[in-house]
Formats: structure tokens, sequence, C-alpha cells
């Protein structure tokens, strides 16, 4: 690391190939926290994880199976050695369940009293986590891939909701309805150049 350091400041090496190689460093200095363990409950693989930002202490998962589970990091036990216990779950007997894989699941990001999910079942849902029942459901034409919410925004409500198709659709949270569509656009370049022919395609 030193020795990129070193050519960063020769300007010798590119500022990309030095971040590469610490991402590359870190990833795989990656391990498993020996300490923590957390109660398994899906009965296939995990999907999506989510940790609430308010308090850092409540983290959400979503698996193949349409299971939603909310559980506890806390470390209540005060051992050193403790399994993350899940707080409440929307099984498969749940009459508001993904009826197939959920693709993505996050916290409203000012409050855990609510969070969504998306699922191949072309829906987003939105849930009251005191209740765990969907307060509103949007409904698409084609499968959902994920969905989002901006961490920062405080004027609106907007969950942007990538589906199958070229497109993205801003749902408002505060009207239960669809307000805006994002189209994708694709451009063409050609050239005439002889010697060299080529289509080039870009995508925006």
């Amino acid at each position: 690391m030193l020795g990129f350091l070193s050519a960063r400041q020769a300007g010798l090496v590119d500022p990309l190939c030095l971040r590469r190689a610490e991402s590359t460093r870190r990833v795989l200095g990656l391990e498993l926290n020996k300490d923590r363990d957390v109660e398994r409950i899906h009965g296939s693989g995990v999907n999506t994880l989510d940790i609430e930002p308010v308090e850092g202490r409540y983290m959400l998962s979503g698996g193949s199976d349409g299971v939603i589970v909310l559980y506890d990091l806390e470390n209540s036990s005060r051992q050193p050695y403790y399994t993350c216990k899940a707080v409440c779950s929307i099984g498969r007997d749940h009459p508001d369940v993904h009826k197939y894989s959920v693709e993505t699941v996050q916290w409203y990001p000012h409050d855990t009293g609510m969070f969504t999910s998306s699922s191949f079942d072309k829906t987003l849902k939105v849930w009251d986590t005191n209740t765990l029942q969907a307060a509103d459901v949007f409904n698409f034409e084609e499968t959902v891939y994920s969905h989002h919410m901006s961490p920062v925004a405080t004027k609106h409500c907007l969950v942007a909701v990538g589906t199958k198709g070229p497109k993205v659709q801003l749902c408002d949270l505060k009207s239960g309805s669809c307000s805006h569509i994002l189209r994708g656009i694709f451009l063409f370049q050609t050239t005439t150049n002889l010697s060299k022919p080529f289509n080039k395609r870009k995508h925006y």
C-alpha cells in the first residue's frame, strides 16, 4: 500500500487504480463475526437486508420464500457470544404475505414505524411495523426487481421502483398512486468512416 501511495504521489498511477486496490484489500479482509449469530427463520435463501438508520438496532430480511423477518440486533444478554433473535415475521400464513420472492426491503428513513417491500409478485407493499399489516399496496404490470427511498428527502415521500421494463416508476406514499414514470432512452451513434465502420449504442 505504501508503494501505491508513493506512486500516486509521483503521478505514476491512476487514482482509480489506488481505489480498486484498496477496495480489493478490504473485501479480501472481510470475516464473519465470530461473536454474533442470527436466528434462522427463512426456509430458503435471503435476498435482501436493511438496518434501520434511526437507532441501528433493528434489521429486516426478505427471502426467496416470500417471508419477511424483523430482527433485534441488540445484545440484551450482555454475553460475549449471542444470537440476534427474530422479533416477528410475516410468514407464509400471513394474509398479506408476498406470493413470490422478496427482492428488496427498506425501512422508512425517518421512522421505524413503517417499512416497504417489493417482490416478484409485481407488488410494492407499505407495512405498519407495529401491527405487521400492509398499510398500502402498489400493483404493477411487470415483475418488480428493486425499489428505493431517498434517505435525505424531507419534502416528498416518493419511492423509485424498478421493474422488468425500461422505466422507473415513482410512487407517492402520501397519495397512494404512481406520480411519475421515468423511461429509458436509447441513442444510436453511427459513423461514415469506411476504414473503421461501427454501430455504437449508448445507454442513458
